[in-house]
């Protein structure tokens, strides 16, 4: 093996456990079904808030609503607490019943979000950053 190949090698090799390890939190994660929740980059940390009327989560600039059926609470070994517990689990897909393109696979909250009203990090409508 050339030097260069072997060098090719190995960063392809580095490259790809860092995604996977990236990634390595959301792989245990089903839905109601039992079906993967995520595949490869569906997943992401994802601001949330509880409203009266249901979950909502901050995805590529955008509050969407989650669909009840999609919830799962608990916590999510290896979360490093940027979003205090917030992921979501989709893509942007056209067709009737998404909500602004979304479908949602799988939104995880804390074990307990009705505890807390809002997040402290929630974002509000228009706004991007930390509430004070």
């Amino acid at each position: 093996m050339s030097l260069k190949t072997g060098l090719f090698a190995v960063l392809l090799f580095v490259g790809f456990q860092l995604t996977t390890q990236a990634h390595d939190i959301y792989s245990p994660l089903r839905d109601k079904a039992g079906r993967n929740c995520c595949d490869d980059g569906d997943c992401r940390p994802a601001p949330y808030r509880v409203r009266p009327t249901g979950v909502q989560m901050f995805v590529e600039g955008k509050w969407i609503w989650v669909p009840d059926h999609t919830i799962q609470y608990r916590a999510l070994p290896g979360d490093t607490g940027e979003t205090d517990g917030g992921h979501w689990c989709g893509k942007f897909e056209n067709g009737p019943g998404y909500d602004l393109g979304y479908a949602t696979y799988c939104a995880i909250l804390p074990p307990n979000p009705t505890a807390i009203s809002e997040p402290a990090f929630a974002l509000h409508e228009g706004q991007i950053g930390t509430v004070p």
